[in-house]
């Protein structure tokens, strides 16, 4: 059920992002008198098509995509009537625009996602920090165990999501970033977090606030077993139902939380752990957690189960949401960050500065999908946004055979008051060609890479 979701939820994100992409060329080539032969969501073997009264409409087999196929005197013949309608004997002006309406349509949908979100509200969890690690960028900076963030450079948030996206810029700059707690004891401070020892890596690829040195606040669930799994590491190691871990490797646990913690970060390692029975006994275990690769990082686990108590105080919550007209200036102001940060994030994978292990492709964009549908419908709509903001960017591009290499086209042609010769393009279509094969590949090896 759980993989029928995540290809569902893939097909739905990735038909609505096609659809709209490709609408936005339709729509503005249709408005300037330009003849549309075919619209296609797909690219294959036609699974359905319906032929309106100029225009065929297809839905193909490979979802990976989609076009719409104008009439062009370069791509075959064209009667003599339809001539004043084909694409290219429009006006410059009229090409970039039928060209540049796709991606402008993505953003469009970037900012639809984003207001519905923030209109809907998005719950998250409030930025209270349950521990800080010595020696941390956090404990350099002065937080401290119990504090709650605030503000993030004067900005409110009222979740750690909130404090994550206020930061990017920092992150990606290296440099610090300011930010208003109050205290266990209720007073208000600064914390300036440094970011120049950090690599984007560091957190592109891993955990944010675990970079940092921060440890969420959590709920206080004592170390107690609920159920082994049979023929896992801990039924081995001799752990039953109704043990509590009182340490391991001498060092104290209290909370499940602690002894996840441990666990995870010993695969295939021993370790010697102390266990309380429930008859009051206490016995020493030898434990070795498997091996287990988990998004690219090996983690230990045993097959255990937590018993959580009748009643746990939970974290914290706190629900983002706005009305209508609020919403809009926040709709614009995250398509825009967005926008800026993903070009800016491209060009440090550019010139090395980030690694391109950051690169996802279709498994990695079909799993995220499937998580952010199990959250929600607003969460669904974050994803949305952010991969449809991805996808008008990347398009915008000068790499031939995408928006943006046509676009570049169009920018020599103005330039020099001559069409670039259709010689020149081809070989444009055959680099742009082996570059985004390459990109497909290099994204396609990492998303694999991340499975295994």
């Amino acid at each position: 059920m759980e993989l029928l979701q995540t290809l569902a939820s893939f097909i739905v994100a990735l038909g609505v992002l096609v659809a709209v992409h490709e609408f936005g060329h339709f729509w503005v080539a249709r408005r300037l008198g330009v003849k549309i032969l075919r619209f296609s969501l797909g690219f294959g073997r036609p699974l359905w098509r319906r032929q309106g009264r100029e225009t065929e409409f297809v839905v193909a087999a490979i979802p990976l995509g989609g076009y719409v196929k104008m009439l062009d005197e370069r791509e075959g013949d064209v009667p003599a009537e339809d001539l004043p309608r084909a694409f290219n004997r429009q006006p410059l002006s009229t090409r970039v625009a039928v060209v540049i309406a796709g991606p402008l349509a993505n953003f469009l949908l970037a900012f639809g996602a984003y207001w519905l979100t923030l209109v809907l509200g998005v719950s998250g969890p409030q930025p209270l920090i349950g521990a800080v690690a010595p020696d941390s960028v956090a404990a350099h900076g002065g937080l401290r165990a119990e504090d709650r963030v605030l503000a993030v450079d004067g900005v409110a948030t009222a979740t750690w999501d909130g404090v994550f996206r206020r930061a990017l810029d920092a992150i990606l700059d290296g440099s610090q970033l300011t930010l208003r707690v109050r205290g266990a004891d209720g007073g208000e401070r600064y914390a300036d977090l440094d970011f120049g020892g950090l690599g984007i890596d560091d957190i592109g690829e891993g955990d944010f606030l675990g970079a940092l040195g921060i440890t969420p606040l959590r709920p206080q669930i004592p170390p107690v077993i609920e159920r082994v799994v049979p023929g896992q590491p801990a039924a081995r190691a001799g752990l039953r139902a109704g043990d509590r871990v009182i340490s391991a490797d001498g060092q104290p646990l209290t909370t499940w939380f602690d002894w996840v913690d441990v666990v995870r970060a010993h695969p295939a390692r021993s370790l010697s752990i102390e266990v309380a029975r429930n008859d009051g006994t206490t016995i020493s275990l030898q434990l070795t957690p498997a091996a287990e690769q988990v998004d690219g990082e090996t983690i230990g686990r045993i097959g255990a189960e937590v018993r959580v108590p009748e009643h746990v105080e939970p974290v914290p919550v706190a629900l983002e949401r706005y009305d209508a007209f609020e919403a809009l200036g926040g709709a614009v102001e995250r398509t825009w960050s967005m926008s800026v940060t993903t070009l800016r994030f491209l060009g440090k994978m550019i010139t090395g500065e980030a690694s391109v292990r950051n690169l996802s492709g279709p498994i990695s964009i079909a799993q995220f999908a499937g998580q952010s549908a199990k959250l929600g419908v607003a969460r669904f709509l974050e994803f949305l946004a952010l991969v449809s903001v991805s996808l008008g960017v990347l398009n915008l591009l000068p790499i031939p055979l995408l928006d943006g290499g046509h676009l570049l086209y169009y920018l020599i042609e103005f330039v020099a008051r001559r069409p670039v010769s259709e010689s020149v393009q081809m070989y444009g279509q055959q680099i742009g060609l082996v570059v985004l094969l390459g990109l497909m590949g290099l994204a396609v090896y990492n998303d694999i890479l991340r499975m295994l």
